[in-house]
């Protein structure tokens, strides 16, 4: 196995640290301990990419885990954000997810899920008929986007979970408005990346004669 291998092994067996330490509310500031995991979880994603292709380390193998590595991330990080009530410390306030309200996180994780359930089914037969797809631009800035919109939450469940009531207010507000921009552009580029892909390759799906 080569280091760009490891490095996305290493991605994958951080995941279930970020989501002990997200849930584990026994442990002091296990939110932010879980953010700096996922943070630098992201930042292996570009790294093995760019040590293979610098070294012509490219392998099936990589290809095979590397995707698998940043879908399992992504949707593990939307899971927490979606799905974990956030309790204020030391206050009354009723829990409740990251993303409020549910509908709006809940329709974000539908619209990821289904592409990259479509865009799976199309590589499956793009592969039977032999025809290998390339990623493209547009995937990768796809996954910058959810990557820096689900850093966005998990930094904003800790102060939520931790600092409440100094952002009571307007601050918490204008926080809540920059989730939902990053929440649009996401899920905007989440659709385009999918129509660019099917529509790029559109042969796939015509009958061969």
């Amino acid at each position: 196995m080569n280091l760009p291998n490891k490095i996305t092994v290493a991605r994958i067996c951080l995941i279930p640290l970020v989501v002990f330490f997200f849930l584990a509310s026994f442990i002091p500031y296990g939110k932010l301990i879980a953010t700096l995991i996922f943070i630098v979880a992201c930042l292996t994603d570009f790294l093995d990419g760019k040590i293979a292709r610098k070294y012509n380390m490219v392998t099936n193998m990589g290809k095979f885990l590397d995707p698998i590595a940043d879908k399992v991330l992504v949707m593990a990080g939307l899971i927490l954000i979606v799905a974990t009530p956030i309790t204020a410390n030391g206050g009354d306030v009723l829990p409740q997810p990251a993303i409020f309200p549910y509908y709006v996180g809940i329709i974000t994780l539908i619209i990821i899920l289904a592409r990259d359930f479509i865009i799976s089914a199309f590589r499956q037969i793009a592969a039977t008929r032999n025809i290998v797809i390339a990623a493209d631009i547009y995937g990768k800035v796809k996954t910058t986007f959810q990557m820096i919109m689900l850093v966005y939450y998990f930094v904003y469940a800790f102060i939520v979970e931790e600092f409440y009531y100094a952002i009571a207010g307007v601050p918490n507000v204008v926080l809540s408005i920059i989730g939902y921009v990053l929440i649009v552009i996401t899920v905007v580029m989440t659709i385009i990346s999918a129509w660019k892909y099917i529509a790029k390759n559109i042969q796939v799906l015509k009958d061969a004669k």
